[in-house]
């Protein structure tokens, strides 16, 4: 199983990225998918889940109502999007999958990650 993490980049406050994970080896439809981050010095933190029915989303109270994850199951990807971006959101970007049938918030819940990609929002 492989999962890779892409789109990430540099962008102004109050801009927008959209990142996207892709998976081989495994379906998202059957799974609970989740983006985490990680700022330099700090540990990985929770952001949000989306849960295998690919209705119920939860996430962080950081996030709520400025991100949005979706999935599209013909391209077997699950996207992050990312709208009035802040500085304290710039972190590495992670996808992760467990095969738990939750909308876990804790990373060691999760059993596969991709390889992350870099968000910067500078001010």
């Amino acid at each position: 199983v492989q999962l890779q993490a892409s789109g990430g980049g540099s962008v102004q406050a109050e801009g927008s990225l959209r990142l996207s994970c892709s998976a081989t080896g495994l379906t998202f439809s059957s799974k609970t998918v989740a983006w985490f981050r990680q700022a330099p010095g700090q540990g990985r933190t929770f952001v949000g889940v989306m849960s295998m029915n690919g209705v119920t989303t939860r996430y962080a109270d950081s996030v709520r109502g400025r991100f949005i994850i979706s999935r599209d199951d013909a391209k077997n990807t699950v996207s992050l999007q990312m709208n009035s971006l802040k500085p304290e959101d710039t972190a590495v970007y992670f996808c992760a999958v467990t095969h738990r049938n939750s909308a876990a918030t804790t990373a060691s819940l999760y059993d596969y990650w991709g390889q992350g990609t870099q968000v910067t929002v500078s001010s």
